[in-house]
This record gives C-alpha cells, sequence and structure tokens, in this order.
C-alpha cells in the first residue's frame, strides 16, 4: 500500500512569530546532515512566500546560515527560556559598548537583514527590548517564571505579513 494522501487547507502564510520560531530551532542545530535538510527546507518554504525585496532576501540568507559556536550556544539558552517560559538573564554590550546585566521575559526571536534579535520585557528598562545576538556576550537561564507577552505585540520592525 502507497502513502496515503495528505489533503492540504488552502495555505495560509506563516506569522513572522512562527518563521522566527522555526528558523531559530533550525540555526542552533549546527551543520550536520540533518540541521542542513532542515534549513533546506525552510528555504524552500521562503520560496513560495513571494518575497522579494532586498531586506527579505537579506533577512532570508541570515535565516538559513549556521550561527557560530558561541552564537549558537547563546541562542540555545535563549529558545529554551522561551520554551520553558522562564526569564533569561543576559550580559549585554549596547551599540556604545556599556555592558549591562539584564533580566528578560523572553518573547521571540527574530531576524532582521543580517542579525538575530531576542525580543523581550527587559525588566532593567521595564520595557520591551530587542537585544542582537552578537551583542549578548553571556546568557544564563534562571528559574524565574516569565511573564506572558503576545509575540504579535513584540515584531516592531519585522515586514508585513506575506499577502
Amino acid at each position: 500500500m502507497g502513502m496515503a494522501t495528505v489533503m492540504k487547507p488552502p495555505a495560509s502564510p506563516l506569522t513572522t512569530a512562527e518563521i522566527a520560531a522555526l528558523a531559530l530551532s533550525l540555526a542552533h542545530l549546527g551543520s550536520g546532515p540533518q540541521a542542513a535538510a532542515a534549513r533546506h527546507g525552510l528555504r524552500h518554504a521562503f520560496e513560495h512566500l513571494q518575497l522579494d525585496d532586498d531586506v527579505t532576501a537579506t533577512t532570508l540568507a541570515t535565516l538559513t546560515e549556521p550561527l557560530p559556536a558561541d552564537i549558537a550556544d547563546r541562542a540555545r539558552t535563549i529558545a529554551s527560556a522561551i520554551t520553558s517560559r522562564m526569564v533569561v538573564r543576559l550580559h549585554y554590550r549596547d551599540v556604545s559598548g556599556r555592558i549591562t546585566v539584564r533580566d528578560v521575559d523572553p518573547v521571540t526571536c527574530m531576524v532582521h537583514r543580517e542579525h538575530w534579535y531576542l525580543v523581550g520585557m527587559c525588566r532593567l528598562r521595564g520595557a520591551i527590548r530587542a537585544f542582537r545576538f552578537d551583542r549578548i556576550i553571556a546568557t544564563e537561564p534562571t528559574f524565574v517564571p516569565a511573564r506572558p507577552h503576545l509575540a504579535e505585540r513584540f515584531l516592531p520592525f519585522q515586514g508585513k505579513r506575506a499577502a
């Protein structure tokens, strides 16, 4: 008996939050054959979203490239904090080189052009912030439950959903 035909409902576009979640789960898989196949699948899924502008092309390249090993380790901690809904402690170097330690209620991750960001509620600033992965110098898991936040409200400069 052959493989059953799966009837698919009409395709609805992935949300930016769904894309970010998929990409994050792939980004820290490393560079083994499994990861390569998964990234190829993600790239294939994007081709059907008809995203043609150069911002999107750059973003897609970033999404489907493996993260450097040290950033991948921090990404794993971040992904785990999002999944387990726990506050994550970041040691963060801002654009001017100042280092702060911040407790963040992690909401989602996103990619914009060539950078990955953790988006969340920064308890130090009491506001929504996007933290660039390459400026996060260390991550620590905590056992503090994060307050719930909706990802859709936390994607300030993410592109519109694909039509």
